[in-house]
């Protein structure tokens, strides 16, 4: 019976979580799960949590500025009560209105600077992007609703023309990332918007009694069978898209040498070896150092005859070793490098075995797709018939305060 040892190019798990850590804190680790606040105000919880950010808005204004805001808001809606202003949808139009106004009336200088703009929050939770026009659909929806609440028929009327939008717009960005080769993060966070919108638009109609019953449980299956096979051309659009590159002339340790290379009194021909204690991989800021002299005799460096030797190395005093600082583009060049999606991307100083890069890849995947809530993406398009009916039966008028 013959021992062997794990193979040289299957990665550590530790060397994994590394990478994954420097995606994570560079904050380039894509996101396809629904927003939070979007699927609260789009639940059986729309209600409280809308009376909740009406309430909070109000606490951190002053008298006169609640005065104001409440009247702003009584103009936009037309009166001091909205029909069913605290379900699904209209809950989440009067939500974006809450915060329009309250921008609008507050006091230059008092906005605090963490607070995301309405424009903003707009724009991350409804993914508003020029690679399709479902987030501006839903936001022209969004912003006509308040005006129109009260009015059933026109509220019918109008939920009717967005909802025939809004379904040719999905199927036509479905399209493109699944026969187009269009698929990315962004358009993947898009079409699962823009069916959760669309599905409660469908649900509001049945309130409305504008379409049947049997419309919304055909949509909800339809969209909980396209998100499964997204999911899948998505998985396989990271396998194609992640790339990992280890660092070049790296600092030489015990993991990266062969046990009969012997280096001394060397330094690389790029320049000074980084120093990966140094390395901040939050904002790849290295501290160089260069390398302190050692006794021995220089011949004992060996010159691209080992795959541990990651880069070719000169005797000390060579001709090709820099002195000075290095420049920002030398640094980058002598960094690893980890792309997870074309315009995500950065420069590591993970260490590790050049051949043990495609592993890496193929687990990097599959953390990140561990690290999606893909469960409560299927679970938004799987209510149990009890949480289904009682949407449905959602009644909850919302009154704004007249003083």
């Amino acid at each position: 019976m013959i021992l062997t040892g794990p193979s040289r190019c299957l990665p550590s798990p530790a060397t994994v979580q590394e990478l994954f850590s420097v995606a994570r804190d560079a904050n380039i680790l894509p996101d396809i799960s629904l927003d939070p606040i979007l699927t609260t105000f789009l639940s059986l919880d729309s209600f409280p949590a809308l009376q909740h950010q009406y309430e909070f808005l109000q606490r951190s204004m002053s008298k006169e500025q609640q005065t104001t805001f409440n009247l702003n808001l009584t103009r936009e809606v037309g009166c001091c009560r909205v029909s069913y202003g605290g379900v699904g949808v209209i809950a989440l139009a009067l939500s974006m209105l809450f915060d329009q106004v309250a921008q609008q009336i507050r006091a230059p200088g008092t906005t605090q600077s963490h607070v995301s703009t309405p424009r903003s929050k707009t724009k991350r939770m409804f993914g508003i992007d020029t690679s399709s026009r479902i987030g501006l659909i839903i936001q022209s929806y969004l912003s006509l609703v308040p005006g129109i609440a009260n009015d059933e028929e026109e509220m019918a009327e109008a939920t009717e023309l967005y909802d025939n939008w809004l379904k040719l717009e999905l199927l036509d960005h479905y399209e493109r990332m699944t026969t187009k080769k269009r698929m990315s993060t962004e358009s993947i966070q898009q079409w699962l918007v823009g069916a959760a919108i669309h599905l409660h638009m469908r649900i509001h109609q049945v309130r409305l009694r504008s379409v049947p019953l049997g419309s919304v449980e055909s949509l909800r299956l339809s969209y909980k069978t396209g998100l499964n096979h997204l999911v899948e051309g998505y998985t396989a659009y990271l396998h194609r898209n992640i790339l990992e590159k280890v660092p070049l002339n790296p600092k030489p340790g015990p993991a990266m040498l062969l046990k009969d290379t012997t280096i001394s009194n060397v330094t690389s021909s790029s320049g000074p070896i980084p120093n990966s204690s140094m390395v901040n991989s939050a904002d790849n800021v290295i501290n160089w150092t260069t390398p302190s002299p050692a006794a021995g005799n220089a011949s004992g460096c060996k010159t691209n005859k080992s795959r541990e030797n990651f880069g070719p190395c000169v005797l000390k005093g060579s001709d090709n070793t820099k002195d000075g600082v290095n420049t920002r583009e030398e640094e980058d060049s002598m960094l690893g490098l980890l792309v997870i999606e074309p315009q995500r991307k950065v420069n590591h100083s993970v260490q590790h075995h050049p051949c043990e890069s495609p592993a890496i890849q193929q687990d990097l995947v599959t953390r990140i797709m561990r690290a999606q809530d893909l469960e409560r993406n299927r679970s938004f398009f799987l209510y149990s018939e009890k949480v289904f009916r009682s949407l449905l039966m959602q009644k909850n008028d919302f009154e704004l305060r007249t003083n």
